[in-house]
């Protein structure tokens, strides 16, 4: 078994990760504890962040949400300022397993995990989200567009943890929608899933945004200019974009073509309830 390591400030933990042989951060541990009984993931030292101060809060910005890694993805399924500032964001978290998962899991656990079937990517890479990554060298940011950066390989560097989710606003008037398409069952691992924005024009340029779950080894985002398409139009521009880069993996949920196929779905269809201005 792993040491278990609880430090209380910021600091100890950057501290912990930086000094301990193979340590990992633990936060609501639903996927850690899931690996280590399955005998898939190793580690000497947990690094649990559950004391350290400042990191479960979701705080408003001049431009945004701040979200501490800690606060859990049922909290930014209901929390009124999440559903006002980013209601995309409050609807993909809405949608992850089931509110026993979502009220322990965390949402800096949840971008660390790195699978590629994850609900809450595709709505954050649509939002142009940023992860805050901190380490006794200081922090930075990563766009959530480039955070992951390959099968479950994320841009999170030895030493670092994720402290802080940066959720821009919604640019006003945008409507969104979130299909999730699930083979097993509602609460299961989608088969394919994607997350639509659609910008009301700036500048002339009417924009469509879309980030794609479990359709390839990374979670995918795109992006392309409807100005001046109909709704029809836009679904198929939307699918022909995406269709050279879905690649998506076969499991027990479907074939690759099979997932393909319902990639295609769930582009047009969260394209059309967005353009409707619906949220499902």
């Amino acid at each position: 078994m792993p040491a278990l390591h609880r430090p209380v400030s910021l600091d100890e933990a950057c501290t912990l990760l930086d000094q301990l042989e193979e340590p990992m951060v633990y936060g609501g541990g639903t996927a850690i504890q899931i690996l280590i009984k399955q005998g898939v993931l190793f580690a000497e030292n947990l690094v649990d962040i559950a004391l350290v101060p400042g990191l479960d809060a979701v705080a408003e910005t001049a431009d945004g949400l701040r979200v501490g890694t800690m606060v859990p993805l049922r909290q930014m399924e209901t929390d009124p300022v999440v559903r006002r500032r980013a209601p995309l964001a409050a609807e993909t978290y809405g949608r992850v397993a089931n509110p026993r998962v979502r009220n322990t899991a965390s949402v800096g656990g949840n971008v660390a995990h790195g699978d590629y079937r994850l609900d809450p990517p595709t709505a954050l890479m649509a939002l142009d989200a940023s992860i805050e990554l901190t380490s006794v060298r200081g922090s930075r940011t990563v766009p959530a567009r480039e955070f992951f950066v390959d099968f479950q390989l994320t841009a999170v560097e030895p030493g670092e943890l994720i402290t802080a989710l940066l959720i821009p606003d919604q640019p006003e008037g945008s409507s969104f929608a979130y299909v999730k398409l699930s083979s097993l069952s509602e609460n299961d691992w989608p088969s394919a899933s994607c997350a639509a924005l659609l910008v009301p024009a700036q500048g002339g340029r009417r924009t469509l945004r879309l980030g794609l779950g479990a359709l390839a080894p990374v979670p995918l985002y795109h992006e392309l200019d409807v100005s001046g398409l109909d709704v029809d139009a836009a679904v198929e521009a939307a699918r022909a974009a995406v269709d050279p880069v879905l690649d998506p993996i076969p499991d027990v949920r479907g074939s690759a073509d099979y997932k393909k196929r319902l990639g295609h779905v769930a582009v047009a269809d969260s394209v059309r309830q967005a353009w409707e201005g619906t949220v499902r």
